[in-house]
C-alpha cells in the first residue's frame, strides 16, 4: 500500500497540486508550468527513489523480472538500472531551473513512456507492476506534451 501511495503521489497528486499553486500564485503558461512539475515529481523524485531502491537491493524490480531470489547477474542488472534511474532522477530535479524542464525531462520521460508501453501487453502483472505501467505512461505522456508544445512554440517563433 505504501508503494501505491508514493507512486500516485509522485506522478499525479504532487504535479497537479504544485502546478495549480504556481498558476494561482504566479500565473504562467499551464503547459509549461504543469510540464515542469511533472518532470520534477514524475521523473525527478520518482526515478531517484526507484533508483535508490534498486541500488540498495530493495524494491519490486526482482519480482517484476520473475525472480524471488535474484541471481548475481540479475542483481547486477537491477543495480545498473538503479544507477541509470538515479542519473535520470537527478536530471529531472533540475526542472525547477528556468529553461531546464524540457532537456531535464526528455530522457526520463521517454524512458518511462517506453517502459510503460513495453509493460502494457505483459500478462499476469501484479498490482504494483500495473500501477507502475500506467503511471509511467502518464508521466511519459506529460513530458511528450511539454516537448511537442515547446517545439511548436519555438518553430512558430
Amino acid at each position: 500500500m505504501g508503494y501505491a501511495i508514493l507512486v500516485i503521489t509522485q506522478t499525479i497528486v504532487l504535479p497537479v497540486v504544485s502546478g495549480g499553486i504556481e498558476l494561482a500564485v504566479a500565473g504562467g503558461d499551464p503547459v509549461l508550468v504543469f510540464g515542469k512539475w511533472w518532470v520534477f515529481w514524475g521523473v525527478g523524485t520518482r526515478l531517484l527513489v526507484a533508483g535508490a531502491a534498486q541500488v540498495s537491493g530493495r524494491g519490486p524490480t526482482a519480482a517484476i523480472l520473475g525472480s524471488s531470489a535474484p541471481s548475481v547477474p540479475e542483481q547486477q542488472l537491477i543495480r545498473e538500472l538503479g544507477t541509470a534511474n538515479i542519473g535520470m532522477g537527478l536530471a529531472g530535479l533540475l526542472a525547477l531551473v528556468p529553461g531546464w524542464a524540457l532537456p531535464a525531462g526528455v530522457a526520463g520521460g521517454v524512458f518511462l513512456l517506453v517502459a510503460g508501453a513495453m509493460h502494457l501487453p505483459k500478462k499476469g502483472k501484479n498490482a504494483q507492476e500495473t500501477l507502475a505501467t500506467w503511471t509511467d505512461l502518464i508521466v511519459g505522456a506529460a513530458v511528450v506534451v511539454l516537448a511537442v508544445c515547446t517545439l511548436i512554440r519555438v518553430a512558430a517563433g
